[in-house]
């Protein structure tokens, strides 16, 4: 299928308003308990809400005058060489298509409900935009070793797509991953997976599968955590390669 390369606000059709909808208030029900009080900020701060499928152009706004990030529309999932050059300038590669009502749990590649509500409102976060953009940046010295790349993914799963964070003593979900999944929001802050402090070196060594259920998180402390632990990141890919 044929997947718009640009957002045209006018070609969303009325299946998308229900289908973001839809999505939007499943989530926010469930998220309201579960998320990161810094992602509940950061929905506030970005406008989301459950009527109006988001503008990209109104979001690059919020963006500018806060982290400096835009936003580049890109058709399916992108290559990793575009990707991390993009995050290390400071651009997100996100899809401006809509699932259908029938796909609503489930669909193989990710539309725009798992980039836009799961994975921008927290690059209004200085900290959490700060690593994002660092480890794209490393990401890129390492692009020509695929072993690499693979070990570099393993941080990028455990933390920006299905990591969890400690606040006031409760552990909160911030992971797109997880934030824009029905069912992994549930699974995630239950009891029927491991949860592990956020280890650098641990987290290069566990591989991830995508076609289940996460059984292993990996929790932080704070985004500024994530932002720091830059340097371990790159002496613990100097010690595997």
């Amino acid at each position: 299928m044929t997947r718009p390369t640009e957002q045209i606000y006018s070609n969303y059709t009325p299946e998308d308003f229900q289908v973001w909808e839809t999505l939007f208030n499943r989530q926010m029900n469930l998220l309201q308990d579960a998320a990161s009080e810094k992602y509940l900020e950061a929905i506030d701060m970005i406008g989301f809400n459950a009527k109006k499928i988001p503008d990209f152009n109104e979001v690059n706004k919020v963006f500018k005058m806060n982290t400096g990030w835009s936003i580049e529309v890109i058709p399916n999932i992108c290559p990793d060489d575009k990707f991390f050059s993009c995050a290390a300038n400071k651009i997100f590669t996100s899809t401006c298509w809509l699932r259908t009502m029938a796909q609503l749990d489930y669909l193989e590649e990710p539309d725009m409900f798992h980039d836009v509500f799961g994975h921008m409102p927290l690059l209004t976060n200085t900290d959490y935009s700060n690593f994002f953009t660092a480890f794209g940046r490393l990401a890129l010295n390492y692009i020509d070793k695929p072993y690499a790349i693979e070990l570099l993914s393993r941080i990028y799963w455990f933390t920006i797509e299905f990591g969890l964070i400690r606040e006031n003593g409760q552990l909160k979900i911030y992971g797109a991953g997880i934030m824009s999944s029905f069912g992994e929001t549930k699974h995630a802050i239950a009891n029927h997976s491991q949860k592990f402090d956020f280890n650098v070196d641990k987290i290069l060594d566990t591989p991830y599968r995508k076609d289940i259920l996460q059984d292993k998180y990996f929790v932080i402390d704070s985004f500024d955590q994530l932002y720091s632990s830059i340097p371990d990141i790159e002496e613990g890919l100097k010690k595997r390669i």
